[in-house]
Protein backbone atom coordinates (compact mmCIF):
# COMPACT_ATOMS: atom_id res chain seq x y z
CA UNK A 1 0.00 0.00 0.00
CA UNK A 2 2.82 2.44 0.88
CA UNK A 3 4.44 1.78 -2.50
CA UNK A 4 1.15 2.50 -4.29
CA UNK A 5 0.75 5.78 -2.41
CA UNK A 6 4.36 6.67 -3.20
CA UNK A 7 3.89 5.92 -6.91
CA UNK A 8 0.65 7.92 -7.06
CA UNK A 9 2.31 10.89 -5.37
CA UNK A 10 5.21 10.89 -7.80
CA UNK A 11 2.90 10.67 -10.81
CA UNK A 12 0.78 13.50 -9.40
CA UNK A 13 3.85 15.65 -8.86
CA UNK A 14 5.13 14.79 -12.34
CA UNK A 15 2.99 17.62 -13.66
CA UNK A 16 5.12 20.12 -11.76
CA UNK A 17 6.94 22.74 -13.79
CA UNK A 18 10.04 21.85 -15.77
CA UNK A 19 11.14 25.46 -15.60
CA UNK A 20 14.90 25.66 -15.76
CA UNK A 21 15.30 21.95 -16.53
CA UNK A 22 15.97 20.06 -19.76
CA UNK A 23 14.97 16.40 -19.87
CA UNK A 24 16.32 13.96 -22.46
CA UNK A 25 14.17 10.84 -22.29
CA UNK A 26 14.47 7.21 -23.34
CA UNK A 27 18.07 7.26 -24.47
CA UNK A 28 19.19 3.72 -25.31
CA UNK A 29 22.28 2.77 -23.35
CA UNK A 30 22.12 -0.96 -24.13
CA UNK A 31 20.98 -2.55 -27.38
CA UNK A 32 18.83 -5.66 -27.47
CA UNK A 33 20.98 -8.80 -27.41
CA UNK A 34 23.94 -7.14 -25.71
CA UNK A 35 26.38 -9.83 -24.55
CA UNK A 36 24.03 -12.28 -26.21
CA UNK A 37 21.58 -12.17 -23.33
CA UNK A 38 20.51 -8.69 -22.27
CA UNK A 39 17.51 -6.66 -23.48
CA UNK A 40 17.41 -3.10 -24.75
CA UNK A 41 17.39 -0.65 -21.86
CA UNK A 42 17.11 3.12 -21.66
CA UNK A 43 17.78 6.05 -19.36
CA UNK A 44 16.65 9.63 -18.80
CA UNK A 45 18.95 12.62 -18.29
CA UNK A 46 17.93 15.70 -16.28
CA UNK A 47 20.08 18.82 -16.45
CA UNK A 48 19.89 22.59 -16.00
CA UNK A 49 18.45 24.32 -19.06
CA UNK A 50 21.28 26.83 -19.06
CA UNK A 51 24.09 24.49 -20.05
CA UNK A 52 27.08 24.55 -17.78
CA UNK A 53 30.20 22.44 -18.05
CA UNK A 54 31.79 20.24 -15.45
CA UNK A 55 28.72 19.67 -13.29
CA UNK A 56 28.61 16.73 -10.87
CA UNK A 57 26.67 13.68 -12.04
CA UNK A 58 24.28 11.48 -10.08
CA UNK A 59 23.23 8.14 -11.59
CA UNK A 60 20.17 6.81 -9.78
CA UNK A 61 18.99 3.16 -9.71
CA UNK A 62 15.39 2.53 -8.64
CA UNK A 63 14.28 -0.06 -6.13
CA UNK A 64 11.47 -2.60 -6.31
CA UNK A 65 12.83 -5.88 -4.87
CA UNK A 66 14.81 -6.45 -8.10
CA UNK A 67 11.52 -7.34 -9.86
CA UNK A 68 9.56 -4.10 -10.34
CA UNK A 69 9.90 -0.35 -10.77
CA UNK A 70 10.84 1.99 -13.60
CA UNK A 71 12.74 5.20 -14.25
CA UNK A 72 9.53 7.10 -15.00
CA UNK A 73 8.40 6.94 -11.37
CA UNK A 74 11.42 9.00 -10.32
CA UNK A 75 11.20 11.87 -12.79
CA UNK A 76 10.49 14.44 -10.09
CA UNK A 77 13.56 13.31 -8.17
CA UNK A 78 15.67 13.85 -11.30
CA UNK A 79 14.23 17.33 -11.72
CA UNK A 80 14.88 18.25 -8.10
CA UNK A 81 18.55 17.33 -8.28
CA UNK A 82 18.95 18.96 -11.70
CA UNK A 83 17.64 22.22 -10.25
CA UNK A 84 20.53 22.02 -7.80
CA UNK A 85 22.98 21.90 -10.73
CA UNK A 86 23.50 18.14 -10.56
CA UNK A 87 23.19 16.34 -13.90
CA UNK A 88 20.97 13.41 -12.97
CA UNK A 89 20.64 10.14 -14.86
CA UNK A 90 17.88 7.68 -13.97
CA UNK A 91 18.15 4.23 -15.49
CA UNK A 92 16.02 1.20 -16.15
CA UNK A 93 17.59 -2.25 -15.85
CA UNK A 94 16.53 -5.88 -16.50
CA UNK A 95 14.18 -7.24 -13.85
CA UNK A 96 13.49 -10.59 -12.22
CA UNK A 97 12.25 -13.25 -12.79
CA UNK A 98 13.22 -13.07 -16.47
CA UNK A 99 16.72 -11.86 -15.62
CA UNK A 100 19.01 -12.76 -12.73
CA UNK A 101 21.19 -10.65 -10.49
CA UNK A 102 24.40 -10.90 -12.54
CA UNK A 103 22.52 -9.60 -15.60
CA UNK A 104 21.35 -6.63 -13.54
CA UNK A 105 24.93 -5.94 -12.47
CA UNK A 106 26.17 -6.02 -16.06
CA UNK A 107 23.37 -3.71 -17.21
CA UNK A 108 24.16 -1.25 -14.40
CA UNK A 109 27.82 -1.25 -15.41
CA UNK A 110 26.82 -0.69 -19.04
CA UNK A 111 24.66 2.29 -18.05
CA UNK A 112 27.53 3.82 -16.10
CA UNK A 113 29.84 3.25 -19.06
CA UNK A 114 27.37 5.15 -21.26
CA UNK A 115 27.37 7.98 -18.73
CA UNK A 116 31.16 8.03 -18.64
CA UNK A 117 31.38 8.29 -22.43
CA UNK A 118 28.50 10.69 -23.07
CA UNK A 119 27.66 12.81 -20.05
CA UNK A 120 29.98 15.66 -21.05
CA UNK A 121 27.53 16.36 -23.90
CA UNK A 122 24.92 17.13 -21.22
CA UNK A 123 27.17 19.37 -19.11
CA UNK A 124 28.33 16.66 -16.72
CA UNK A 125 31.87 15.92 -15.60
CA UNK A 126 32.78 12.25 -16.23
CA UNK A 127 35.31 12.51 -13.40
CA UNK A 128 32.52 13.28 -10.91
CA UNK A 129 30.08 10.38 -11.41
CA UNK A 130 28.25 9.30 -8.26
CA UNK A 131 26.09 6.17 -8.35
CA UNK A 132 23.05 6.01 -6.09
CA UNK A 133 20.08 3.78 -5.41
CA UNK A 134 17.25 3.06 -3.02
CA UNK A 135 16.43 -0.41 -1.66
CA UNK A 136 17.32 -3.01 -4.35
CA UNK A 137 18.78 -0.14 -6.37
CA UNK A 138 21.05 0.62 -3.43
CA UNK A 139 22.26 -2.98 -3.54
CA UNK A 140 23.15 -2.68 -7.24
CA UNK A 141 24.81 0.70 -6.65
CA UNK A 142 26.95 -0.72 -3.83
CA UNK A 143 27.80 -3.81 -5.86
CA UNK A 144 29.22 -1.90 -8.84
CA UNK A 145 30.83 0.75 -6.63
CA UNK A 146 32.77 -1.87 -4.67
CA UNK A 147 33.43 -4.47 -7.35
CA UNK A 148 35.17 -3.79 -10.69
CA UNK A 149 34.27 -7.22 -12.05
CA UNK A 150 31.13 -6.11 -13.87
CA UNK A 151 33.06 -3.39 -15.68
CA UNK A 152 35.90 -5.81 -16.39
CA UNK A 153 33.41 -8.21 -18.02
CA UNK A 154 32.49 -5.40 -20.44
CA UNK A 155 36.10 -4.41 -21.06
CA UNK A 156 35.62 -0.89 -19.69
CA UNK A 157 36.86 1.06 -16.67
CA UNK A 158 34.88 1.68 -13.51
CA UNK A 159 34.06 5.43 -13.62
CA UNK A 160 32.46 5.70 -10.17
CA UNK A 161 33.81 8.55 -8.02
CA UNK A 162 31.36 8.06 -5.13
CA UNK A 163 28.21 6.28 -4.00
CA UNK A 164 25.01 7.30 -2.18
CA UNK A 165 23.13 4.33 -0.73
CA UNK A 166 19.60 5.13 0.44
CA UNK A 167 18.10 2.48 2.73
CA UNK A 168 19.94 -0.11 0.66
CA UNK A 169 18.98 -3.77 0.70
CA UNK A 170 21.12 -6.81 0.02
CA UNK A 171 24.47 -5.97 1.59
CA UNK A 172 24.73 -9.62 2.69
CA UNK A 173 22.32 -11.70 0.62
CA UNK A 174 24.37 -14.81 1.40
CA UNK A 175 23.60 -14.56 5.11
CA UNK A 176 20.01 -13.44 4.53
CA UNK A 177 19.10 -16.26 2.15
CA UNK A 178 20.77 -18.89 4.31
CA UNK A 179 18.78 -17.68 7.31
CA UNK A 180 15.52 -17.60 5.35
CA UNK A 181 16.09 -21.08 3.95
CA UNK A 182 13.62 -20.42 1.12
CA UNK A 183 12.51 -23.26 -1.12
CA UNK A 184 14.39 -23.31 -4.45
CA UNK A 185 12.89 -21.02 -7.08
CA UNK A 186 10.83 -18.88 -4.69
CA UNK A 187 10.95 -15.31 -3.41
CA UNK A 188 14.36 -13.65 -3.87
CA UNK A 189 15.82 -16.86 -5.27
CA UNK A 190 14.13 -15.97 -8.56
CA UNK A 191 16.63 -13.12 -8.66
CA UNK A 192 19.62 -14.63 -6.88
CA UNK A 193 19.17 -18.23 -8.13
CA UNK A 194 19.36 -21.34 -5.96
CA UNK A 195 23.16 -21.15 -5.76
CA UNK A 196 24.83 -20.05 -2.48
CA UNK A 197 27.87 -19.24 -4.60
CA UNK A 198 25.87 -16.60 -6.47
CA UNK A 199 24.43 -15.25 -3.21
CA UNK A 200 27.94 -14.66 -1.88
CA UNK A 201 29.28 -13.38 -5.19
CA UNK A 202 26.63 -10.65 -5.21
CA UNK A 203 26.89 -9.65 -1.55
CA UNK A 204 29.00 -6.45 -1.30
CA UNK A 205 30.02 -7.22 2.29
CA UNK A 206 32.47 -9.89 1.09
CA UNK A 207 34.31 -7.64 -1.37
CA UNK A 208 35.30 -4.59 0.69
CA UNK A 209 38.80 -3.28 -0.01
CA UNK A 210 41.14 -0.36 0.59
CA UNK A 211 40.41 1.52 -2.66
CA UNK A 212 36.64 1.95 -2.45
CA UNK A 213 35.20 5.31 -3.53
CA UNK A 214 33.75 7.65 -0.87
CA UNK A 215 30.27 6.57 0.20
CA UNK A 216 27.28 8.15 1.89
CA UNK A 217 25.01 5.68 3.70
CA UNK A 218 21.47 6.65 4.71
CA UNK A 219 19.13 4.40 6.68
CA UNK A 220 15.71 4.78 8.24
CA UNK A 221 15.48 3.83 11.88
CA UNK A 222 12.08 2.23 11.26
CA UNK A 223 12.92 0.47 8.00
CA UNK A 224 12.56 -3.26 7.40
CA UNK A 225 14.31 -5.57 9.85
CA UNK A 226 16.27 -7.18 7.01
CA UNK A 227 17.77 -3.80 6.08
CA UNK A 228 18.51 -2.87 9.70
CA UNK A 229 20.28 -6.18 10.30
CA UNK A 230 22.07 -6.26 6.95
CA UNK A 231 23.31 -2.69 7.29
CA UNK A 232 24.57 -3.33 10.82
CA UNK A 233 26.54 -6.33 9.57
CA UNK A 234 27.90 -4.38 6.63
CA UNK A 235 28.94 -1.35 8.66
CA UNK A 236 30.80 -3.55 11.14
CA UNK A 237 32.98 -4.81 8.28
CA UNK A 238 33.13 -1.47 6.46
CA UNK A 239 34.59 0.25 9.53
CA UNK A 240 37.67 -1.96 9.19
CA UNK A 241 38.45 0.07 6.06
CA UNK A 242 36.79 3.38 6.95
CA UNK A 243 36.73 3.85 10.75
CA UNK A 244 34.50 6.94 10.50
CA UNK A 245 31.93 6.17 7.82
CA UNK A 246 29.56 8.80 6.45
CA UNK A 247 26.52 7.05 7.89
CA UNK A 248 23.25 8.91 8.49
CA UNK A 249 20.35 7.37 10.40
CA UNK A 250 16.94 9.03 10.38
CA UNK A 251 15.49 7.28 13.37
CA UNK A 252 11.79 7.96 12.68
CA UNK A 253 11.72 7.17 8.96
CA UNK A 254 10.49 4.00 7.30
CA UNK A 255 11.68 2.49 4.04
CA UNK A 256 9.55 4.34 1.46
CA UNK A 257 9.78 7.77 3.15
CA UNK A 258 13.58 7.48 3.00
CA UNK A 259 13.21 7.93 -0.76
CA UNK A 260 10.08 10.06 -0.76
CA UNK A 261 11.93 12.84 1.08
CA UNK A 262 14.12 13.37 -2.01
CA UNK A 263 11.33 15.30 -3.72
CA UNK A 264 11.24 17.77 -0.84
CA UNK A 265 14.30 19.96 -1.22
CA UNK A 266 14.42 21.31 2.36
CA UNK A 267 14.58 17.74 3.76
CA UNK A 268 17.71 16.64 5.57
CA UNK A 269 18.12 13.66 3.28
CA UNK A 270 18.01 15.77 0.14
CA UNK A 271 20.56 18.20 1.60
CA UNK A 272 22.88 15.35 2.63
CA UNK A 273 22.85 13.89 -0.87
CA UNK A 274 23.31 17.25 -2.59
CA UNK A 275 26.19 18.24 -0.33
CA UNK A 276 27.93 14.89 -0.79
CA UNK A 277 27.60 14.84 -4.58
CA UNK A 278 28.71 18.43 -5.05
CA UNK A 279 31.60 18.01 -2.64
CA UNK A 280 33.30 15.26 -4.66
CA UNK A 281 35.93 16.47 -7.06
CA UNK A 282 35.76 20.13 -6.05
Amino acid sequence: MRLLIYSFFLVLCGSCSLRGITVSENITYMEDGYLGELPEKRLNVYRPKKIKEGLPVLVFIHGGSWRSGSKEKYSLVGRRWARRNIVTVIIDYPLSPEYKIHSMGKATAKALNWVDENIADYGGDPERIVVSGHSAGGHLASLVAIRDEYFDSLGVKNPIAGAVLIDAAGFDMYHYLKEKNNAPGTSHLKTFTDSPEVWKDTSPIYFLHDNMPPMLFMMGGKTYDSILEGTDRFMEEYKKYEPEPNFKVQKNKRHIPMMLQMIYTPSRGFRWVTTFVKGLGE
